[in-house]
């Protein structure tokens, strides 16, 4: 007795096999954010709990409580909606809104008046840190220094300035990295630095005054200058892509841009005196 293979398409039984093909994660091209959803998710560094990242109007990140709340319960001030994938200020006329992770956090001080339904989840979010704590999950962020370890011309944030503007990087100019995805649906690991491009530019420029705040003392600042680079060479680096993603519009983003307006007076720490010595040499001149 022969036995019959099962027809192709059919499991053994004959039962129906369905065959799913993964959908590749797109951002339309009319999209005012070009940040997938996969790279809006991440944790609290401080209790462990689930946050999305989202970009204001601005185009500063904001972490937003994963779970749309009543609106009746959430103080005005702190309810936020998404339109677009633009995270915007106070409701939008629904039942329901969003508010920010500060507000629910159990390890902060929350930012506004809370009432019963806000204690209730900040209560239930402290539960679930205590556990990640137990568990070993989550291991609080030892305190660190303002004053960044080693040289500090060189491990320090860097003052970048660019579209006329200056912003507080994350990393050394070095280490920024691209934030576009691969084809391999990983994020890019290359550097937004070009190695062939133009020699590094860095400079003493004033300090100068914020908007809207007093004028500050005359003090000259270390800072990487890219105002000598074209338009859309500027606007990569704003974007934080490196220069083979800066020509593929399609790719999307896996994580958001660390650009952070600089600010004399909040972000005075990372302020230096003196250009970077030895200067930073570049891989053509090995």
């Amino acid at each position: 007795m022969c036995s019959t293979p099962a027809p192709a398409g059919r499991h053994w039984d004959g039962s129906p096999r369905v065959t799913r093909h993964p959908r590749p994660l797109r951002v339309a091209a009319t999209s005012p954010s070009r940040l997938l959803r996969a790279g809006q998710t991440g944790r609290c560094r401080q209790c462990g709990n689930r946050i999305d990242f989202y970009q204001r109007t601005d185009q500063r990140p904001i972490a937003l409580h994963p779970a749309e709340l009543t609106a009746a319960h959430v103080p005005e001030p702190c309810r936020w909606h998404l339109s677009g994938g633009i995270a915007h200020p106070h409701g939008d006329g629904s039942a329901w809104c969003r508010t920010l992770h500060a507000v629910l956090c159990p390890a902060r001080t929350p930012t506004c008046r809370t009432g019963p339904y806000l204690e209730t989840m900040r209560r239930q979010l402290a539960v679930r840190t205590r556990r990640l704590t137990d568990t070993g999950a989550l291991t609080p962020t030892p305190p660190t220094s303002s004053e960044p370890a080693g040289d500090p011309d060189r491990s320090a944030r860097p003052v970048v300035q660019m579209l006329l503007c200056r912003y507080l990087g994350e990393q050394a100019i070095e280490n920024i990295r691209c934030v576009a995805q691969t084809r391999h649906r990983h994020r890019c690991t290359h550097s937004v630095l070009n190695p062939t491009g133009p020699a590094d530019t860095w400079t003493l420029l004033p300090t100068g005054p914020s908007r809207g705040q007093l004028a500050l003392p005359d003090t000259m600042m270390a800072v990487y200058d890219l105002g000598h680079l074209s338009y859309s060479e500027q606007l990569r680096w704003r974007a934080q892509r490196c220069p083979a993603h800066a020509c593929a519009p399609g790719a999307a983003d896996l994580a958001l841009a660390q650009w952070q307006p600089f600010d004399p007076l909040l972000h005075a720490v990372h302020i230096r005196t003196r250009l970077p010595y030895p200067p930073a040499r570049r891989l053509q001149d090995w």
